[in-house]
């Protein structure tokens, strides 16, 4: 897998948010034209992305704001962790309270709380920007 790509409302917010999660990012293009238009079905695309990448190069994800067409919602505005669809990401963390308390900076807000899963992680889910769920995962033990 080369990366994920995520639909954001402000990318500006979005990447504030992933690099306090600890992604880096590697590069910002504006992307529109004929060949964004073939690729994606759309007329008149104008698009701006930035890539994040994980810390060990090895994940990256693709966050995009549509500013021609504008983005449209999939469904209710945030949706349940249940609805139909990419679920979520997961990123590995050292510690989940220091993660958490940087990322409601950005207005991440828990879903339920922070759970332990027997005698090996302490897990939970924040909803980011533009309504995106993140899930973090502190190993312990």
């Amino acid at each position: 897998m080369d990366n994920v790509g995520i639909v954001v409302d402000d990318l500006e917010a979005a990447v504030a948010f992933f690099t306090d999660l600890g992604m880096e990012l590697e590069g910002e293009a504006r992307i529109e034209g004929v060949v964004a238009d073939r690729m994606l079905g759309l007329d008149g695309v104008r698009s701006a992305i930035a890539m994040m990448r994980t810390p060990d190069g090895h994940g990256k994800l693709e966050l995009t704001q549509f500013h021609n067409p504008a983005a449209i919602s999939a469904g209710p505005p945030d949706p349940p962790p249940h609805t139909l669809g990419l679920h979520r990401v997961m990123f590995a963390v050292d510690d989940i309270d220091d993660t958490i308390t940087r990322l409601r900076r950005h207005g991440a807000e828990l879903l339920g709380e922070v759970a332990r899963y027997e005698n090996a992680y302490r897990l939970c889910n924040l909803r980011g920007p533009s309504g995106i769920i993140v899930a973090l995962a502190e190993r312990i033990g």
